[in-house]
């Protein structure tokens, strides 16, 4: 299968769910004129040029949103700062690239290509925390006690310089102590340090999520591979210690913003996972491997048992990871007004006040989010009132959610490509999924799922099988087993 032929799957299904494919002339000619006008700067700003900054993500990744800089305090606490691009700068509300994310409030990633939420010229250009370029941020700025409690935070705005572009792999192959230090750290002197004294904090902050029930799930997602073009193979691609980091700085962040907004008297999009509504099923895959988890949702109990199946059998941890994941359920987005009480916090990283912020240039929320922070430094009114950042979330929960679902379809498309020629094999599978609309399994090689059409009856989430592959369809991304 050619990429032109996945791209073109990809924009069916996205129309076909709601979701924009491509800008609208208007949005391309205000993007390309808001980067000739550059960012506006009114208000205070803080030059924090100075400091080590740096990004880790992925390789390949363009738009990097955030960057951070540490340093070591008396009695062992620590000062953390999260800048996050101030997308705010480049986009205005209510113009033609705000009601392009407004709409499909996503970037969506998928086998094709990336699907940007925003104009390129800004996302991966422009408001992107580029290795060299100065920028304007948003600066949550913490002080980590040695327990890993956030004693204070505070945010303002600032400018930043991005020192070095690093990358998850290296990073963590080098606190492995299995590669070098990245060249691109290698070359700025603070940097060694700051890299150790960034998972020195953030295992910190790690540990007391942990002993409130925070879920230490290791989950793998499918890999496009492409040689000459050509999609040859779909492989897993896991955590690491290095991905962990930066996901536990984020979910300070992200916790320092919800209390920040709530202490300014603002009103706030927050991000909220409800306690599992399959939980007797969470406690039957406990129980078939010989652990008691009490009758009620409890998130210690979970993590605790979590943890002890990942000691005794590390190898299939990712498996009973997916079960959990799949029946836990997907998170939501909710409205929480100044001074009411706020909507359920997030079950599964175990913290009460939680509010996405820290991907301005991918998700639309996490803009929101921005100009009502900016909105309560400068001493202004909410941008947003209640009712209309009720409907925002739950515009972005089911666009989130078509969003997904067109990445699952897409990458079925070329899973399906690839498992063209293999009628009549059997494979090893793990059920991820068993409802009303059908019984679906996840089996490794390529790593993807498919629908049990025969054979289904009596499996339910997390249950083993064998399962043989009797018919496939990549324009329509079906892939079809029955059980052995």
């Amino acid at each position: 299968m050619e990429p032109t032929d996945l791209h073109e799957i990809a924009v069916a299904a996205m129309r076909t769910r709601g979701l924009l494919p491509t800008f609208a002339p208007q949005a391309l000619q205000e993007a390309a004129a808001a980067g000739r006008a550059g960012p506006e700067r009114d208000g205070a700003i803080r030059d924090l040029r100075h400091l080590p900054w740096f990004s880790i993500d992925n390789d390949d990744t363009q738009d990097l949103d955030q960057l951070s800089v540490a340093e070591p305090l008396p009695a062992g606490a620590a000062r953390l700062l999260v800048a996050v691009a101030d997308v705010d700068a480049m986009v205005r509300p209510g113009g033609a690239v705000d009601g392009h994310a407004r709409t499909n409030t996503t970037s969506v990633y998928t086998a094709a290509g990336v699907f940007p939420m925003l104009p390129e010229i800004l996302s991966t250009d422009l408001t992107s925390l580029h290795q060299g370029r100065e920028r304007l941020a948003v600066v949550v700025d913490m002080q980590v006690e040695a327990d890993g409690t956030v004693a204070a935070a505070t945010i303002y705005r600032a400018v930043v310089l991005n020192r070095a572009k690093l990358t998850y792999d290296g990073v963590s192959a080098w606190l492995d102590g299995s590669a070098p230090l990245p060249p691109p750290a290698a070359a700025v002197p603070e940097l060694e340090g700051q890299l150790r004294l960034h998972d020195d904090v953030a295992g910190r902050l790690r540990q007391w999520r942990s002993r409130r029930g925070a879920l230490n799930l290791n989950t793998v997602a499918a890999r496009p591979v492409f040689e000459n073009d050509r999609l040859v193979d779909l492989r897993p691609d896991g955590k690491n210690r290095a991905k962990d980091l930066i996901a536990d700085l984020m979910v300070a962040a992200n916790t320092a913003t919800a209390r920040f907004l709530a202490q300014q008297g603002f009103p706030s999009l927050r991000r909220s996972l409800q306690a599992p509504r399959r939980w007797d099923r969470i406690v039957a895959l406990a129980a078939g491997h010989g652990a008691a988890l009490p009758a009620a949702p409890d998130a210690v109990a979970l993590d605790t048992f979590l943890r002890a199946r990942q000691a005794a059998d590390p190898d299939g941890y990712a498996d009973l990871s997916l079960a959990v994941v799949k029946l836990l359920g997907g998170g939501e987005y909710a409205a929480s007004p100044a001074g009411a009480a706020a909507p359920p916090g997030h079950f599964g990283l175990a913290v009460a006040d939680y509010a996405h912020s820290t991907a301005p240039n991918r998700r639309f929320p996490d803009l929101v989010t921005q100009r009502l922070l900016k909105a309560a430094l400068a001493g202004g009114l909410p941008p947003y009132d209640a009712a209309t950042l009720a409907e925002i979330a739950r515009h972005c929960t089911l666009q989130e959610d078509n969003a997904n679902k067109v990445e699952r379809q897409v990458l079925k498309a070329a899973a399906a490509f690839l498992l063209h020629g293999r009628i009549g094999e059997t494979w090893n599978a793990l059920v991820t999924g068993a409802a009303a609309k059908g019984t679906f399994v996840r089996i490794c090689s390529p790593l993807v799922e498919g629908r049990v059409v025969r054979g289904f009856e009596g499996l339910d989430v997390g249950d083993t099988l064998e399962v043989r592959l009797v018919a496939v369809d990549p324009v329509q991304g079906y892939i079809d087993f029955e059980r052995v």
